[in-house]
């Protein structure tokens, strides 16, 4: 699921090709993606973009016209495509919605079959506001207030961490990518974090978010993003998608705990004294042969 760097570069490739310019229309070629019935979708017809913005993972494009705004969340699979050309016919098989402007048009697609990506077309501000799920933005607020949203409940650091009603643009792949600068483990209770732990998991979040959605604004540069580049798997990445390469600080294997669709990924050397996480399935099979430390798996 594109997280905070990932919409960023959204924004930042978007804003200099719509901002200022006329939205002819949408073209709906999956009835699915549509969540909204009032306002309709024509509402939008010949309006112009005055605005982008996000809501965690949402897309926001204000527009000028009756406090509407088009909403869209890219969910898992999600993504956009660039056209230059106006009015070109939407993409075989994979397009949800063509936004059809002046001066190009923007298709939603997605590839899995399953269709999660959403368009809302919402009516003014109050409206807009009930779509925040309510996390806070880490770039908004200080240490005490990160310790404040954390201490709420005490849940696995990972849960919290990707929680959008705590924080927001955080998920599964930069979770990982934080927890390891910050050399956590996923599985610690917040309710169990130090002072010093607090400030040392803020400090490595804002980093590692910061530094990635520079880096990617530098290697797109003005190309508005393609398909593959807005990914969960990054080359540089230190241990998100990594299982068995060595960590990039010590030289660990990189482990990983598998649940449902998803999988965390971490250094047992670096984030857990050593020790390895339980793996649900993997575990559960091998019952007393499982190691319980990166020392004992290195041995077998």
């Amino acid at each position: 699921m594109p997280e905070l760097p990932d919409i960023q570069l959204y924004l930042h490739a978007l804003s200099s090709r719509v901002i200022g310019k006329t939205l002819e229309s949408v073209r709906i070629v999956s009835p699915f993606v549509l969540r909204t019935f009032d306002p309709p979708i024509d509402a939008v017809d010949s309006a112009t973009v005055v605005g982008l913005s996000r809501i965690g993972k949402r897309i926001v494009f204000e527009l000028d016209r009756d406090e509407l705004f088009i909403v869209v969340h890219l969910m898992i699979s999600g993504r956009f495509r660039w056209d230059e050309k106006i009015g070109v016919k939407p993409i075989a098989k994979i397009g949800l919605a063509s936004f059809l402007f002046s001066n190009g048009t923007l298709h939603l697609v997605e590839s899995s079959p399953k269709k999660r990506a959403s368009l809302h077309v919402v009516a003014g501000v109050h409206a807009l506001a009930r779509m925040n799920p309510g996390g806070l933005n880490l770039f908004e607020i200080d240490v005490p207030s990160f310790a404040h949203q954390l201490r709420r409940e005490n849940h696995l650091l990972k849960r919290s961490l990707t929680d959008p009603r705590m924080f927001d643009g955080i998920g599964n792949a930069y979770s990982d990518e934080i927890l390891h600068a910050a050399r956590m483990s996923p599985v610690k209770l917040t309710g169990r974090l130090s002072d010093n732990e607090i400030e040392r998991l803020f400090l490595a979040a804002r980093d590692t978010l910061a530094t990635w959605t520079e880096k990617l604004k530098s290697e797109l540069a003005d190309r508005f993003p393609g398909p593959g580049q807005i990914t969960a798997f990054r080359p540089d990445f230190a241990v998100h998608g990594k299982y068995g390469k060595p960590c990039p600080v010590c030289g660990t294997p990189v482990q990983r705990i598998r649940y449902a669709e998803n999988e965390t990924n971490y250094c047992p050397r670096c984030q857990t004294d050593g020790k390895l996480l339980a793996d649900r399935s993997l575990s559960r099979l091998l019952k007393s042969d499982w190691p319980k430390s990166i020392d004992e798996l290195e041995g077998s």
